[in-house]
Order: structure tokens, then sequence, then C-alpha cells
């Protein structure tokens, strides 16, 4: 009944929740999540779009001047290790695997600035593969509605997630929640007094006082 009646109103608020990063291939999505890393979509948007028309394919970007790349990326912070990622995850593409993203999650996460979390996104946007990616919204949305306890780790959020949800709606479910979390479910001031999951909250008398 609690699962049903989250799925219904996120059903609602996002019938169709679409990733709000900008990418036109699979290795401009996957540096743009590895971009979006303690950063925002917002952010990550700003610049995508002067790097990839700098560095017009992958052999371009391999060999792509890392003071240069560290000036474009400057605003999404952590600039400098990210500069690196994006030119040493051409490098390996175009080295390892003929210029295309490889489909396999252990693979994906051996490459620089590839986690678990970035893995699953790019699988589930890019291929539509079944999986949840815990982000700060989606941690935030899970331990406020109490679909984990609030010591869990994203992993262990991970896992429950993907126990109490159908298969089928994990990526759908995944988007939905970090759109939730960002829009509805913040941080700070919280859209609390429209919602309609504000019973199941364990933040609700603290937001709505």
């Amino acid at each position: 009944m609690m699962m049903n009646r989250i799925e219904e109103y996120l059903d609602e608020l996002f019938p169709n929740p679409k990733c709000e990063l900008i990418y036109n291939n699979d290795y401009e999505l996957l540096m743009a999540i590895v971009l979006s890393a303690q950063s925002t979509d917002k952010r990550v948007n700003s610049v995508t779009p002067i790097i990839f028309s700098k560095y017009k394919n992958l052999e371009e970007l391999s060999k792509a001047n890392l003071s240069d790349l560290e000036d474009i990326i400057r605003p999404v912070g952590s600039f400098r290790k990210k500069s690196s990622y994006i030119r040493d995850i051409a490098t390996i593409l175009l080295r390892d695997y003929n210029g295309v993203v490889p489909t396999d999650h252990s693979i994906l996460t051996t490459f620089p600035g590839v986690g678990r979390k970035t893995a699953n996104v790019f699988l589930s946007e890019y291929y539509n593969y079944p999986a949840i990616a815990v982000d700060t919204h989606v941690e935030r949305v899970s331990k406020r509605l109490k679909l984990a306890y609030m010591n869990d780790d994203v992993l262990k959020i991970e896992k429950k997630l993907m126990k109490k949800f159908d298969k089928d709606i994990w990526s759908k479910l995944h988007l939905q929640m970090v759109l939730f979390g960002r829009y509805y479910c913040k941080a700070v001031k919280p859209e609390c007094r429209e919602c309609k999951l504000k019973d199941l909250c364990r933040e609700k008398k603290k937001n709505l006082d």
C-alpha cells in the first residue's frame, strides 16, 4: 500500500520523467554524469556544449590541453580532477573499446571518476538497463519517506529500493525520485504543505512548523 501510494504520487508529478543532462551520444552522457558529481545538472549543461563544440570527437578530447579543459570545467567544481577524468575516459574508449562506451557495469566502474552511481545512471538512461542510482536526492527522499534508515549508506538504500519496488519501474523511479528531491522534497525549505506523502515523512513536523 505504501509503495503504491509513492508510485502513484510520483507518477502524478512526473508521468514521463527525463534526465535533465544534455547529451548527443554515449560518451557525452557518461562524461556529463562524471561532471555532475557534487554539482548540478544546470551547471554541467552550461559547460558540456562548450567542451563538445571545442573537442568534436574522442580523439580531440584525448589530446586536449588539461589547463584548457580546466578553464571550461571550472564552474562545476573539482575541475582539476574532472578534467583529467574526461581526458582519460576519452583515451580509454579510443584505445580499448573502439570509441563505444561499454555496457558492462563492472567494466564501467574501472573508468576514472566512474563509481557505482555513475554507472547505474548511465546504463539506466542510455540503455534502459534496470537500475536505481542513489544520489543525494534519492538518498534524502528515501530516508524521509522511511524507505531506508537514517544511517543507511547509499548501497544499502539502493538494495532496499530494489526490494521494495518492481524491477520494471526502477529506471523511471530513479528519475522520479531525483526530480522529486530536486523540486519538491528539497534539502532546504521542502514543499511539504501540498505533499500527498507528508504523513509518511520522518521530517514532516520539523518542516511544517
